[in-house]
């Protein structure tokens, strides 16, 4: 009895010490604590195509792909040729002759491993926007309103703007693809930038509050329905010092978006997709790099609701062709033509066309990333383009993560899905797999989590929705369970995914295990499944994207062990928005919702955005005040916390301040918390105060 006693208080404690739950600070700080799968560190190719290197252990190991890894440097073998501390192996990449490049202090190093010697390359104090030709060494550079460049150690000056107008940083507030404000020509001979006027933009005041007295910060922020910013294109000359601006003619005096800026091969033209202010023309032009002056339009794209394109011109290696990325015919799908703007044929995915990798080393095929059949996955495809056929290289089910060799050779293929953490591999251009690098274990075996689903349902009309439930570990069917419905439904955003823990954060798995189920579904508006699926919603956002919502909740009411009574939502930006919908316009589906950053009057939101799916203010009224939360605060059933970062200068404030305005006026009680000194996301530390209060006021409620 007492050998049985003392064996079942060891199983006991062994069983306790391999099933440990997960805290909603551990969820937070997942990264940080382990609780993500795995990968091989900072894996980069080399320039040979076939080896390749990784850190381990403080190592710099390299590996082909037959035989087994060997070290070629160590953090303190590095530190012995530079000649000072560094406190980690630094984040590096490989340039052309073979050296090891890493960036520290203001100083660019290229370290022979091999002969043990390095250089150096001074950076510009106080830059930003740095843009680095390879080939000539040349750097490009913001301070201020102005763009620089660095050469032979000297710098000097592009623009000379006056306040306000501001050169080399991107434009129309990061919308149709644009992530950077500064383009080299392949010579690196000469540079095209971006450049804005936001003279006539209002200013809008943001107060910091981490001084004494707390400091007015005055942005530009064009509302929807305002003057926005005239966008211009610039080119430089590198060896005569001269700029010239594209003369965009007929469209100068207008307001327009000059978008997915390119250059041809040759460096002789710079290309435009320009965008009318109404959203619904794309026009893509020509012109001489020499002069600026428009030299042909290639085409242009039309559609009754708006055209987004996202994608720069991609030439085809020694042909006078290109390929162009549109959507107009429903999905996103490769178009080829000749560089005077003449169509020759196209794929016809049925799935958007993701992400352009680059193409193979004869020029005869590209690679590209898609969906498939399955709009929760991420694929590696091959493009044959002689016929725009397409083939599926990685073979297993789930999301794939692709980096090419420097030649298009093989690939890093990472992947996860439902059951699988994660695998590092390499494929080659046929789809083969070469080797495995990597296999993650599973960082939550020893942690207590629920079970996590990925579900489909139907929306009125019969569209096919993805969602993901997550369970508590110890799920009883026979009992009936709180839910927490986390929602966004917007555009550019997909939620549910065939990925390790289903796309989902941790914090929901750690809200499951006290007794929740915890519910996403990606509606009709949200992203990857083509052009109808998103411009359902155009003009009259919330409608559609309510009723999907509803439709999942109508799943979960059918499932016999969901308390329908104890439902709460919860959303940040556009899902704060959706929040909010819910809590107010179809009051008592929801006992409780918490809404973080939300847009309240799509009047409030920036030109860019919010006139691409709602119209202008003035072309469609009806839409903006049907969409008006501030109309439907006396609806309002249930609790509601509102939550707001006071430097928020994606939705700002005013949204949170008019609603609680409107609030006060009916005589409604709602929360409200604000995170001072943050802008639209609670990040770091901070985040685990964020959650915990969200979390801790839904369990309240319900």
């Amino acid at each position: 009895m007492t050998r049985f006693f003392c064996f079942a208080f060891l199983l006991l404690i062994a069983f306790s010490s391999t099933s440990q739950e997960i805290t909603i600070e551990q969820a937070v700080m997942g990264r940080s604590n382990d609780l993500y799968p795995s990968g091989k560190k900072q894996l980069e190719w080399m320039n040979n195509g076939s080896t390749f290197t990784f850190v381990e252990d403080g190592k710099l190991m390299q590996e082909g792909l037959k035989g087994k890894a060997k070290k070629i440097s160590t953090k303190e073998e590095l530190q012995n040729i530079l000649g000072f501390d560094l406190k980690r192996f630094p984040s590096y990449s490989w340039d052309e002759k073979g050296r090891l490049v890493f960036e520290r202090d203001q100083l660019r190093y290229s370290v022979d491993l091999r002969r043990k010697k390095f250089t150096t390359q001074a950076l510009p104090e106080d830059a930003q926007n740095q843009d680095l030709h390879k080939g000539t060494g040349a750097v490009v550079f913001t301070r201020g309103q102005n763009l620089y460049i660095s050469k032979d150690g000297k710098d000097r000056p592009i623009t000379n703007n006056p306040e306000g107008v501001l050169a080399g940083q991107a434009i129309a507030r990061y919308e149709f693809g644009i992530t950077k404000g500064t383009f080299w020509n392949e010579a690196g001979t000469k540079l095209a930038f971006y450049q804005k006027d936001e003279r006539h933009v209002t200013d809008y005041p943001l107060v910091e509050y981490g001084s004494t007295p707390a400091k007015l910060k005055n942005i530009k922020y064009p509302m929807a329905g305002s003057e926005s910013e005239y966008a211009s294109v610039g080119v430089y000359d590198v060896n005569s010092g001269k700029t010239i601006y594209l003369d965009f003619q007929r469209l100068k005096n207008d307001e327009f978006y000059a978008t997915n800026l390119s250059w041809s091969p040759d460096g002789r033209f710079v290309y435009v997709a320009v965008v009318t202010r109404n959203q619904n023309q794309m026009i893509l032009q020509s012109f001489n790099a020499g002069t600026g002056q428009l030299e042909k339009v290639l085409f242009q794209e039309n559609d009754q609701k708006y055209v987004e394109p996202e994608h720069p011109m991609y030439f085809i290696p020694g042909k006078n062709e290109f390929l162009w990325i549109s959507e107009k015919d429903g999905f996103n799908n490769l178009y080829r033509y000749t560089q005077s703007g003449k169509l020759i044929s196209q794929t016809r995915a049925s799935f958007p066309i993701n992400d352009f990798l680059g193409f193979s080393d004869d020029g005869n095929a590209c690679f590209v990333m898609g969906s498939g059949k399955n709009a929760t996955e991420n694929h590696l495809f091959k493009v044959n383009l002689s016929d725009m056929s397409m083939s599926r290289l990685t073979s297993e089910a789930g999301t794939h993560r692709i980096t090419p060799s420097n030649d298009f050779t093989y690939f890093f293929d990472q992947y996860s899905n439902l059951t699988t953490p994660g695998v590092t591999q390499i494929i080659n251009a046929e789809g083969k797999k070469q080797k495995t690098i990597h296999i993650a274990a599973n960082p939550l075996e020893n942690k207590k989590t629920g079970k996590v689903e990925l579900l489909e349902v139907r929306a009125d009309d019969g569209t096919l929705l993805h969602a993901r439930m997550i369970k508590p570990s110890n799920f009883d069917q026979s009992k009936k369970y709180p839910v927490l419905v986390y929602v966004y439904n917007g555009p550019h955003v997909q939620l549910v995914s065939n990925s390790w823990n289903g796309g989902a954060p941790l914090w929901m798995n750690s809200f499951a295990e006290e007794g929740y189920l915890v519910f996403t579904i990606d509606g009709r508006g949200s992203s990857n499944r083509g052009k109808n699926f998103e411009q359902a919603v155009h003009a009259n956002l919330g409608d559609l994207e309510m009723m999907d919502q509803l439709e999942g909740v109508n799943y979960l009411k059918s499932l016999n062990y969901v308390d329908s009574n104890r439902m709460a939502v919860h959303g940040w930006s556009f899902g704060g928005f959706m929040t909010t919908s819910l809590m107010l316009r179809n009051p008592g589906v929801f006992k409780v919702g918490v809404a973080g950053g939300p847009v309240i009057d799509w009047n409030y939101y920036e030109v860019m955005y919010t006139e691409r799916y709602m119209d202008s203010p003035q072309d469609n009224p009806e839409g903006y005040e049907k969409a008006n939360l501030k109309n439907y605060v006396d609806q309002l059933e249930g609790k509601l916390l509102m939550i707001h970062g006071n430097e928020d200068d994606v939705v700002v404030m005013q949204h949170n301040m008019s609603f609680i305005n409107a609030c006060i006026a009916e005589g409604v009680q709602i929360d409200f918390f604000v995170y001072p000194n943050h802008p639209h996301n609670v990040r770091g530390k901070d985040r685990v105060h964020l959650m915990t209060k969200v979390l801790n006021y839904i369990k309240a409620a319900l």
